[in-house]
């Protein structure tokens, strides 16, 4: 999915990709397709549950998210796709710092997380097809 291109057409701010990051991270991590707790995302991005519910009410806007009156958050197939996409570009860049230029796994992981938000469509494109060529893989977690 173009990240990228997808995000400006929605208005994103880089905030709002690291929350669909995020959940479809815990997803992934706990197995639960039944959707997340705010409390959860709250942790896991060392924020307030009230950063949480404004993001989530900016992300139900766009149409990215669905949460009943104090309920789980769930992602919308559109969401879901480009948290996806944006959590695989994190990874496949972590792994090129740390397995090709041995870059310390908490810099590599802050740094991936700056990478991903900062480099156009085409050329992040371009460099996800040429890792994968070279064989750099995601090490999964």
């Amino acid at each position: 999915m173009d990240t990228t291109d997808a995000s400006r057409e929605l208005h994103l701010t880089v905030a709002n990709e690291d929350y669909l990051e995020c959940i479809v991270r815990i997803e992934e991590e706990s197995g639960s397709s039944e959707g997340i707790r705010s409390v959860d995302i709250a942790q896991h991005l060392d924020v307030s549950k009230a950063s949480v519910n404004k993001a989530i009410s900016a992300l139900k806007e766009r149409g990215l998210a669905e949460q009943s009156h104090y309920g789980k958050v769930l992602l919308t197939e559109k969401g879901r796709e480009l948290g996806r996409a944006v959590w695989y570009r994190h990874r496949l860049l972590n792994a090129f710092l740390t397995q090709e230029l041995g870059v310390d796994a908490e810099r590599a992981d802050a740094e991936a997380c700056m990478m991903e938000h900062a480099v156009s469509e085409d050329t992040m494109t371009r460099w996800l097809h040429y890792l994968e060529k070279q064989g750099i893989s995601i090490v999964e977690e």
